[in-house]
């Protein structure tokens, strides 16, 4: 059993390598055949020649000038190969024909000439010209061969209209040809005007027999057959309606080839699935139903030899061509896959772009970092003694005595002093050198000279260190703006995963349980992550999406998958839209109780609390300085600024110092806040606290009460402030109790608050988080005997493991889902 299984597995190994080199060597020679024909301009010298020779009611030329101009106008560098192979088409039908061609190139160049001069660069006036030059060119070859009469003016009239329509065709579909993108899918009128283009070859093809086998019509079954082997039964059929239009405009006789290119195309369209064998299968069968209907023998003979020649020329057609055609064909798989792939290619610079500035940012954050830490070993002595001896002994009489002769002794005694004013602050109390005093004959000026320069010095160094840690602070915020744009870069990276054939697996599984599902689209397969996004038609208010596909997800992908957002019954179809994502291990529920200082309505004191996206919820309290309403507003600005830091994705710690750069700067009143905030992981319950000048918070976990305190000024006084974190693991059942000032300081009687508000959370016999808080604050109040002494809010948090509302729900025969892995 081993043995055959491995056996299988190497000859799908053997297989997929013989796949991948026939795929390579494909492309290679189509490649090849690609660059020799753009290099020689086959593709304009065979068009030119084909359009020189088609003939409308057997007389009339109308492709040659609307070609010959619109390719003046897009490929101008191959213009002389294309009016040449116009003007040989032309003579291989007739000389008349080629002489008519010769003048009516002619001026058709004369005429785009003079535009050009006009400056009329663009297609806005190239109908009207093809219509005067076909016009004046007719005109004045009947006249020169003495051929004009009523007839030949409506003719002329006739073959000047139909220019004039061809060139609004031929400037859709040689634009499609010459300039198209291939991740831009064709408009409906695009893929008619390309199709019209090439029935317009064809129309060159007619009267080519090859023993009693027309040309024309084993190239018009072969186009037929790569139109709807690419695009189906609808585009199979408008192909085969259209061609067979144009060549029954070339050849009257062949007004039967509408009806069976048409249902040839549907037929053969539909049996798309069987791949080019149902392709060929529905082609032959069209045509020999068709045939059959003309009623002679000897025309289904040769129908059935046109069509077989067209299968066989379809069946040795390289992947290359047809997939080149389907990847302008909205609704193809090549279609999207070249869309695909040109989103991705964007994606990529994108990602690649704000990864550069990702990396500036780091950069600036280094040369910063590198500033403000760099350790700066001056010798100070020299400059400070220096600059003393400048203002005292630069203009006393004994300066050559003292610092010539005496040179030595002159600078111990000054470096003594120095050291002593660097030691108290002042040489008040101390005496100088006795030898030194005894030479000086300034000491009083000296000493007071060096008391003036120290100060300054000091004030100097003090302003040196505000500016190494205003350095320190831009080194971490351009630090934390990089890491951002960073972990941004991966996630656009990470959203253009292919997870195609996940998608096709949740559609399977939910289909197999009897719903029908009209489309899914998977964001992200990341564990702790997922993001899919499903529609179905609309369950009429049964909760599908709840009780079966989460549940159903939640079995095939092993973890906990829950309803995020629903849209039922909203779109104009009908349908249910649904967006399901992981599911925490963890969940919180908040209660939240305040009062305002004196009964008023607006406290000073404002909370929050913030999923922040990525698996944390933040909690946070913050007191404005003083009462009312201006404390109200630096407390909600802090917590305004402190959300958006977060959410953006900036660490917590570089995002309280911002906070704080931005309050201490911002006026110069003396305006603060305290923040007390508690970052918690809802996926491992590991809580992160950062308390800015605020008070202790509580953890009750059953009987026990756990005090979390830390030492920090509150945000705005200082430019610069130390942030300290405190980790905690919270578990199950937990109730994390945050307080304001005015509840933790209300029992102003009593010495040890800590304790006491220990021995409240311990006795409450609650653990429901709203009736805690209530509680809490019903007690502070009492102490004061109803007064509510200063603003008052507490918020009380419950963890608990989350618990899905459905059990999981097994699915016989399906596979778990393969997680992609994320490269960085």
């Amino acid at each position: 059993m081993i043995a055959n299984k491995n056996v299988s597995q190497a000859g799908q190994a053997w297989a997929r390598q013989v796949s991948d080199r026939m795929d390579t060597t494909a492309r290679t020679w189509g490649d090849k055949v690609a660059d020799a024909v753009q290099r020689w301009n086959v593709l304009p010298l065979l068009m030119g020649f084909l359009l020189g020779r088609a003939l409308i009611l057997e007389e009339l030329t109308p492709f040659a000038i609307p070609y010959f101009i619109v390719m003046f106008y897009l490929r101008r560098d191959c213009l002389l190969i294309t009016g040449l192979a116009l003007v040989l088409g032309a003579f291989t039908q007739s000389v008349p024909i080629g002489l008519q061609t010769i003048l009516s190139i002619v001026l058709a160049l004369f005429a785009c000439k003079m535009m050009e001069r006009l400056r009329r660069k663009d297609f806005s006036r190239t109908p009207l010209l093809v219509v005067i030059t076909i016009f004046v060119s007719r005109l004045l070859y009947a006249t020169l061969t003495n051929q004009v009469n009523t007839y030949e003016l409506v003719m002329v009239a006739v073959e000047a209209v139909l220019g004039f329509v061809l060139t609004l065709i031929f400037i859709q579909s040689l634009s499609i040809i010459h300039l198209a993108k291939p991740y831009e899918p064709l408009k409906n009128e695009e893929i008619v005007s390309l199709v019209i283009l090439l029935a317009s070859l064809m129309t060159g093809t007619v009267d080519w027999m090859v023993e009693g086998i027309s040309m024309e019509h084993v190239l018009s079954r072969y186009l037929l057959l790569v139109f709807a082997f690419v695009g189906g039964g609808t585009v199979g059929a408008a192909v085969g309606v259209v061609t067979g239009l144009i060549l029954s405009l070339a050849n009257v006789s062949a007004l039967l080839q509408i009806n069976l290119l048409a249902f040839s195309g549907l037929l053969a369209g539909l049996l798309k699935e069987g791949g080019k064998v149902g392709v060929s299968a529905g082609l032959l069968i069209g045509t020999a139903i068709l045939a059959i209907y003309g009623g002679a023998e000897e025309t289904l003979y040769y129908s059935l030899i046109e069509t077989s020649l067209a299968i066989v020329a379809f069946i040795l057609t390289p992947a290359v061509l047809w997939k080149k055609v389907a990847r302008f064909i909205p609704g193809t798989p090549e279609n999207l896959q070249s869309h695909q792939e040109y989103m991705r290619r964007v994606r990529d610079v994108t990602a690649g772009k704000i990864q550069q500035f990702s990396d500036l940012f780091t950069q600036l954050s280094r040369s910063f970092a590198q500033t403000a830490d760099q350790e700066e070993i001056e010798e100070q002595a020299d400059a400070f003694l220096s600059r003393v001896s400048e203002f005292t002994c630069q203009k006393c009489w004994k300066k050559e005595q003292c610092w010539e002769k005496d040179t030595q002794a002159t600078y111990e005694g000054m470096r003594y002093l120095m050291d002593k004013v660097y030691e108290n602050g002042t040489l008040a109390g101390v005496t100088p050198p006795r030898d030194w005093e005894r030479k000086c004959v300034k000491t009083e000026k000296v000493l007071t000279v060096m008391e003036q320069e120290y100060d300054r010095q000091q004030a100097f160094d003090q302003l040196k260190k505000q500016v190494k840690e205003s350095r320190k602070l831009v080194a971490d915020q351009l630090s934390g703006v990089s890491r951002v744009m960073s972990d941004f870069a991966r996630e656009i990276q990470r959203e253009g995963m292919e997870l195609s054939f996940q998608e096709k697996q949740v559609s399977k599984a939910l289909e197999g349980l009897g719903l029908s599902v009209r489309r899914v689209e998977i964001h992200s397969l990341e564990e702790g992550k997922v993001d899919i996004e499903i529609s179905q038609p609309t369950c009429y208010g049964h909760d599908e999406c709840g009780k079966i596909v989460a549940p159903m997800l939640t079995e095939i992908l092993g973890e906990n998958i829950v309803v995020r957002e629903r849209q039922c019954e909203a779109q104009k179809d009908g349908s249910c839209t649904m967006c399901l994502a992981s599911a925490k291990t963890y969940e919180i529920e908040i209660g939240v109780a305040g009062a305002a200082k004196d009964g008023k309505l607006l406290s000073g004191d404002s909370f929050r609390t913030m999923d922040l996206g990525n698996g944390k919820m933040a909690l946070a309290i913050s007191d404005g300085m003083g009462n009312g309403e201006r404390a109200f507003l630096e407390s909600q600005s802090a917590l305004d600024m402190l959300q958006q830091l977060l959410r953006s994705g900036m660490d917590e710690k570089i995002s309280i110092k911002t906070v704080n750069s931005i309050l201490a700067l911002r006026s110069t009143d003396e305006m603060f806040a305290t923040v007390d905030l508690a970052l918690i992981d809802l996926q491992t319950a590991h809580t992160r606290f950062i308390k800015i000048g605020s008070t202790p918070s509580f953890v009750k976990r059953k009987s026990d009460v756990i005090t979390i305190t830390a030492n920090n000024l509150p945000v705005g006084i200082l430019e610069e402030i130390e942030v300290d974190v405190v980790s905690r693991m919270l578990k199950p059942g937990d109730l994390l109790v945050m307080m304001s000032d005015g509840i933790y300081e209300a029992p102003r009687h009593i010495e040890n608050r800590q304790a006491w508000m220990k021995r409240i959370i311990g006795e409450l016999e609650t653990d429901d988080p709203q009736e805690v808080a209530d509680l809490l604050l019903e007690k502070v109040i009492r102490q004061h005997s109803g007064k509510i002494v200063d603003d008052m809010t507490v918020l009380v948090a419950r963890i608990d493991r989350f618990v899905p509302q459905w059990s999981a729900i097994q699915v016989h025969g399906m596979e778990k889902l393969e997680r992609p892995r994320i490269v960085s």
